[in-house]
């Protein structure tokens, strides 16, 4: 017990300079990967409006399909993990 009460620990203070920290963690950069991503995405759905596609299925020819079609199924994929999580899920003690 007595070299236990000897053990310290550090307490690790991460940069507060945006200049300190990785590039990918400082607020600017991501604000910046944000508006990209949702500037990216609207021109892409805006340049959909003007492509004539080559539908296969009557449903691909809707407008944005293929923006909302992921988004959908990125929703579902989602949810479907969480449900098999909640039905592969053991309890604490399942090993003991």
């Amino acid at each position: 017990m007595a070299d236990a009460e000897k053990i310290t620990v550090k307490k690790v203070t991460p940069p507060t300079k945006p200049q300190d920290m990785h590039w990918l963690v400082r607020p600017k950069t991501i604000k910046g990967l944000w508006l990209g991503g949702i500037l990216l995405l609207g021109l892409m759905v805006w340049m959909s409006a003007y492509a004539h596609p080559h539908v296969t299925f009557g449903i691909e020819g809707t407008f944005a399909f293929f923006a909302w079609y992921g988004f959908v199924t990125c929703i579902l994929m989602v949810v479907g993990a969480k449900v098999l999580g909640m039905v592969l899920k053991r309890k604490d003690t399942y090993y003991d």
